[in-house]
């Protein structure tokens, strides 16, 4: 593999050489202003980051394991580009119905045109609709409903406590290649179970096993102190945090906002001023949102915003891609792939970022 050779003209477009790392010479080449060179500058932030040993956490909101976004997540917590996460209870439980139930999903390119009749259909069929794609309620809902359950009430007989996403580690560990309907190298859930990554659900009773989980201790089937609250991820955020820190620190990856957002990136000033102790700031933010700033929405606030709530710091390298998170983080995530298989590459090809 030769090196690449680069030149960056006062007016012209970026020179690039043939490399081993198509997709980011795609972007090198091509991404040069609005939400383009966001990406861009966002990627080479991000792997000069992590290559020079600080580490990532993730925070991922809206249906993106539906989307299956776990093509590229998975083989990235493998490859060691991503070592924590916070995930909505809907996030965490779909990368499950996609493994289990993924030949039986139905998509529905049209969708945008569909009348309340047809969406009545679909529901009559027993699937259960994300944008463009559907859930099937047997194969998914139920299958899981089968295997989970039986770890609640065996929880509850024994006075066991755990965290939300540990049930579900222990749910995907144990899964047999027969039940794998999905590949579980696309399964990041899988991979983050693999690896026994720090998670933290917060408001995982806003998902379809949390409303399920919650039938149970309705009929007192179930306990409700088996699941530890969002209080106590907190609890135990602010170690994980201080321990992802250390050294280059860690950065913070977000897409969308909500809760998955928020929640983690207060650890913080809540370290700071709720504790009281010492904590060094995020090394870095990024945020894939095509949400407006209206209303004081936190999908929408600006970077800056976050500085006044001392999440972020005037020093911290940021970066915002108002673009379609579906068409962005698979981009990105291949091109830190590619970065990873060949730094040497990267390096040259980076090199007039310098």
């Amino acid at each position: 593999m030769g090196q690449t050779k680069m030149a960056k003209g006062a007016s012209g477009p970026m020179q690039v050489g043939h490399t081993g790392l198509p997709v980011c010479e795609f972007i090198v080449r091509n991404y040069h202003n609005f939400n383009a060179r966001a990406v861009r500058d966002a990627l080479v932030a991000y792997w000069r980051h992590v290559e020079a040993g600080g580490r990532m956490f993730w925070a991922v909101a809206g249906a993106m394991s539906s989307a299956q976004l776990g093509i590229t997540l998975a083989p990235a917590i493998r490859a060691g580009l991503i070592h924590g996460l916070s995930v909505t209870g809907a996030n965490l439980e779909e990368s499950l119905f996609r493994l289990v139930a993924h030949g039986h999903y139905q998509d529905f390119p049209d969708y945008r045109y569909f009348t309340k009749q047809d969406d009545t259909d679909i529901l009559n069929r027993g699937m259960r609709r994300v944008t463009d794609t559907s859930i099937p309620e047997d194969e998914a809902f139920r299958a899981v409903e089968r295997v989970i359950v039986p770890m609640w009430k065996s929880a509850t007989e024994k006075g066991e406590r755990h965290f939300w996403h540990q049930y579900f580690y222990r749910l995907v560990r144990a899964l047999g290649p027969d039940q794998h309907a999905g590949s579980p190298q696309e399964c990041w859930l899988l991979a983050a179970a693999e690896k026994d990554l720090p998670l933290v659900v917060p408001g995982y009773e806003d998902s379809t096993f949390g409303n399920i989980f919650a039938s149970y201790v309705k009929t007192g089937e179930c306990s409700p102190s088996i699941a530890k609250s969002g209080i106590e991820y907190m609890a135990a955020f602010y170690d994980h945090y201080q321990e992802l820190a250390q050294g280059a620190g860690v950065g913070f990856f977000q897409i969308g906002g909500g809760i998955a957002g928020d929640f983690p990136i207060c650890v913080v000033p809540s370290i700071k001023y709720d504790l009281r102790a010492e904590a060094a700031p995020w090394a870095y933010f990024c945020q894939i949102s095509d949400s407006t700033t209206s209303y004081g929405s936190y999908s929408g606030a600006t970077p800056n915003e976050k500085i006044t709530w001392d999440k972020l710091t005037k020093d911290t390298p940021m970066f915002v891609i108002e673009s379609d998170a579906t068409i962005v983080a698979p981009i990105m995530l291949s091109a830190l792939l590619e970065c990873r298989q060949d730094p040497a590459g990267a390096k040259a090809l980076f090199a007039a970022f310098d």
